[in-house]
């Protein structure tokens, strides 16, 4: 039977992929990417990571990716939300299982960190297995998360001790604030909208894992204006932003 292998790559740095994670990739046959077109630089850092780590020419299908319905309208409420992301998920299910039959052999998806956190791909393979046209078993490989590497950058732990963390997205942070928590690691942020939160202590990281990796810790009052430029500068260098951050109530 065919197998669908989910790998989570890291965080950018081709060093820190594991090596479970190469064994997988040098035995897939074909790495189904999504093309989020203008010339992806996330496409073409996957491709650079694949001829690193595979011998050969890697079989590369890239998949424009759906358009995602991100108007304040349609999603500011969490059902419009969650609307709109089961609709993507239902998309790229139906775009990726069309590349999956017409290119025979194990197929690999390749996930920036580890595929547990803030990611669609186990959700969307699920999606097509669950069609019934796609015979295939699919696997997990798990990768270094940007959780781990901002932690390690910053030379912290993400608690004090004996302490819980709250990891949530941006569009959340308000809720896990008022829930009491005190350690709060941020993905999926859009906006860095923390001027409320000027009196936490923030450990903030941008494309981490990668040459255009950027840096930023101190109380938010203070360091906020440097890290919306730092987090302006890393886009404009690599024509992407991913960015993670820890705060902590003081």
């Amino acid at each position: 039977m065919r197998r669908i292998r989910v790998i989570g790559i890291g965080s950018g740095d081709p060093e820190q992929v594991t090596l479970e994670a190469i064994r997988a990739m040098r035995e897939v046959d074909v790495f189904v990417v999504a093309d989020k077109g203008a010339d992806d630089p996330l496409l073409a850092t996957r491709q650079a990571l694949l001829a690193r780590h595979v011998e050969g020419d890697a079989r590369v299908v890239a998949v424009r990716d759906p358009e995602r319905d991100r108007g304040a309208e349609s999603t500011r409420e969490a059902a419009g939300y969650d609307r709109a992301v089961t609709d993507w998920h239902e998309a790229r299910a139906a775009a990726y299982e069309k590349a999956i039959l017409d290119n025979p052999g194990d197929v690999g998806f390749l996930v920036w960190g580890d595929p547990a956190f803030y990611d669609s791909t186990i959700r969307v393979v699920e999606r097509i297995l669950a069609r019934g046209v796609v015979e295939a078993e699919f696997d997990v490989i798990p990768g270094i998360s940007s959780l781990q590497l901002l932690a390690a950058r910053h030379r912290i732990v993400l608690h004090e001790i004996g302490q819980p963390i709250a990891v949530t997205t941006g569009r959340r942070l308000a809720e896990a604030v008022a829930s009491g928590a005190d350690n709060i690691v941020v993905m999926l942020n859009a906006r860095l909208d923390l001027e409320d939160l000027g009196d936490w202590r923030i450990w903030w990281g941008a494309n981490l894992g990668t040459p255009d990796e950027r840096l930023v810790s101190g109380l938010v009052a203070e360091v906020l204006p440097t890290i919306r430029a730092e987090r302006d500068a890393a886009k404009q260098a690599a024509g992407w932003v991913m960015d993670v951050y820890l705060l902590r109530r003081v």
